[in-house]
């Protein structure tokens, strides 16, 4: 049972799960999620850095992508496993700030290497004369850090507000991390000129780089019609349907939350769709961009060699 103080300043977190049989089972399933995700994520990490055959531009965006991945999981899981394992719910007003801004840094930053990968990807396929000029090293570390920065802004942002809002109501969330909608419900004052900001940056991080992803897998689908080998349009049509599917639970749920307006959301839902976007997806890139690859299985096969041979 929860016992909110009025006058502290810290948070109390609901959780994702009651304390039960059936709250057990749902956790060790979380758990096991989390630590698929951390080992794959780590894996294509130290592969992609170990493997010289991986320094390239398109390799570079799928380290990215783990790295982001694991501060996903490593931002939120941890919290949650310590407030189910223990019991102590509360995080302290300036700790729910620093989760709060990590969290939007990633989520945005993820949100716009995504739409990176896809127009390395177009290129590479649509054109793939030029991808050398169009895909140079210097173009992969400015996708990379605009995507960290920007998002590092955006983040910057809402977490002064949110922090600067008065609390004057129960400081319980009703979330597993102090997402900043659920936050907002907390406040005693009106919030809707922050809600739009909210809904501008969703529009920009998420909805955009979505309807170019879209795009560039539709001209590449195109590109792939023309292929001569029934085989090689087989297999292209089914990774990019795949890498599709994994874009979508990411983007669709994340997007769903923050567009929508408050009258409309649920804690309960938004807490299930923010498993999507938090733990199933960061635990999802690594199997379909990377272990699902001949080259990636080659690569291991190298680094198992080298390091036998030492």
């Amino acid at each position: 049972m929860e016992n909110n103080n009025e006058t502290s300043t810290d948070f109390f977190l609901v959780g994702l799960f009651p304390r039960s049989g059936i709250g057990l089972l749902f956790f060790i399933f979380i758990v096991l999620i989390f630590l698929m995700a951390l080992f794959g994520n780590l894996f294509m990490i130290i592969l992609i850095f170990l493997d010289t055959h991986f320094h390239t531009p398109m390799y570079f965006l799928l380290s990215q992508l783990s790295l982001m991945d694991l501060s996903y999981i490593s931002t939120i899981f941890p919290k949650m496993a310590s407030d189910y394992l223990f019991g102590n719910k509360f995080i302290s007003f300036i700790g729910c700030g620093i989760q709060s801004f990590f969290f939007i840094t990633v989520a945005g930053a993820e949100g716009l290497l995504l739409a990176s990968m896809a127009y390395d990807r177009y290129v590479a396929i649509c054109f793939p004369l030029h991808y050398a000029i169009h895909m140079r090293k210097s173009v992969g570390v400015l996708m990379i850090t605009g995507s960290w920065i920007m998002s590092s802004i955006n983040s910057c942002a809402h977490t002064v507000y949110v922090l600067h809002i008065p609390y004057c109501r129960s400081r319980s969330i009703n979330h597993f991390f102090c997402d900043v909608l659920a936050m907002l419900t907390l406040a005693c004052m009106d919030t809707w000129v922050y809600e739009y900001t909210v809904f501008m940056s969703t529009t920009l991080f998420l909805v955009f780089p979505f309807i170019g992803i879209a795009y560039s897998y539709g001209r590449i689908l195109h590109a792939i019609c023309r292929m001569h080998s029934t085989e090689g349009r087989k297999k292209a049509y089914l990774t990019c349907s795949t890498h599709l599917t994994v874009v979508a639970l990411y983007y669709v749920p994340f997007a769903y939350t923050y567009l929508r307006s408050k009258l409309l959301r649920s804690p309960t839902e938004d807490k299930i769709l923010a498993v999507f976007y938090t733990l199933l997806t960061p635990m999802l890139n690594p199997i379909i961009y990377s272990l699902r690859n001949k080259e990636v299985i080659g690569g291991l096969r190298r680094v198992i060699q080298r390091i036998c041979s030492v």
